[in-house]
């Protein structure tokens, strides 16, 4: 097969064997493969330790066409997903407690496992997800990630009704329907005279769109930021209500700028998300079969794969860049 192959010389294209599913795992035929910021971290040294060589990509869409020994969750011809979070040990107090995004042994697809920058890619099946119906691959795909760790990013402003969301790129353009259609309003910030994003901010409903530096209209109760720059943590707790949260997304931050404890003060909370769980994806792909979310995707094929994270480093990508086989 082809598949994108990242070692210590960078991402290129090469042919690889087809890999064999082993047990509880899958054969998936890769039809779409999400290109996310983690991926960028992930080629830019910013988390360490990827396995290498390593194939990238965790927002896979496809069809299973190989079982491995006593995998019988997912028929021949099935379409599933396979997301960040690819296996937990299911026995640490984590696991055992409902919060397996935070396994210490956990292995994550794209990263510590050969992803989905590929024509085949395998996974273990009880960390797949079913996909809805209505969306095609690559509509899908970014649901595998943008909209999983935007939902558990959405779910940490708990009954928040007006949320900033600092980034507006893949994550955010889809969370911010779910928000908008459980009846919460969406204040967007972009970077600086970023009217094409702004202006595609408010088509999706966003009540205001405006620079980060800028202040929205009335204070808000509570701030989720996908873009990963610390500097932006003071700045939305500069517009936070007393007793709201700013909730930090990203895997990947650069250092969180010094700021005075009174913009703490007042009962605010940062938090971070990491990783997610299998029940984050049943909710959110329930959510997802019952509001058809407005995806838009620029597709890449495969061998244009650093195309699509050189554009998507430059802010050129507008919604979520997918990787389209075939």
């Amino acid at each position: 097969m082809k598949a994108m192959i990242l070692d210590t010389s960078g991402l290129q294209l090469a042919e690889v064997a087809i890999p064999v599913p082993g047990a509880a795992e899958v054969l998936i035929k890769v039809n779409a493969c999400g290109v996310c910021r983690t991926d960028l971290h992930v080629l830019d040294k910013e988390l360490n330790n990827p396995k290498l060589p390593l194939i990238l990509g965790h927002e896979i869409a496809g069809v299973v066409v190989k079982n491995g020994e006593g995998a019988n969750r997912f028929s021949l011809g099935q379409r599933v997903g396979v997301p960040w979070l690819g296996k937990t040990c299911g026995l640490c107090r984590y696991c055992t407690s409902g919060r397996e995004n935070l396994c210490d042994n956990a292995l994550f697809t794209g990263y510590t496992l050969d992803g989905g920058y590929a024509e085949y890619a395998v996974a273990n099946e009880n960390y797949c997800f079913p996909l809805p119906e209505g969306y095609s691959d690559a509509e899908v795909a970014p649901l595998l990630c943008a909209g999983l760790i935007g939902y558990r990013a959405l779910s940490a402003c708990e009954d928040a009704h007006k949320i900033g969301i600092y980034g507006f790129g893949a994550a955010a353009h889809i969370i911010a329907q779910v928000a908008i259609w459980q009846g919460r309003k969406i204040f967007a910030f972009t970077k600086a005279h970023d009217d094409v994003t702004q202006n595609f901010a408010r088509g999706l409903g966003a009540v205001w769109a405006g620079d980060s530096c800028s202040a929205p209209p009335e204070k808000l109760d509570a701030a989720i930021i996908f873009a990963p720059k610390g500097e932006l943590v003071p700045e939305a707790l500069r517009h936070v209500a007393k007793g709201g949260v700013v909730v930090c997304a990203g895997i990947h931050m650069s250092d969180i700028s010094t700021f005075p404890y009174n913009l703490l003060w007042g009962e605010h909370s940062i938090r971070s998300i990491a990783n997610l769980t299998r029940q984050d994806g049943e909710i959110f792909f329930d959510i997802a079969s019952k509001l058809h979310i407005k995806i838009r995707v620029q597709t890449f094929t495969l061998n244009e794969a650093n195309l699509a994270l050189d554009n998507l480093r430059a802010g050129w990508i507008q919604g979520a860049a997918v990787l389209v086989m075939g």
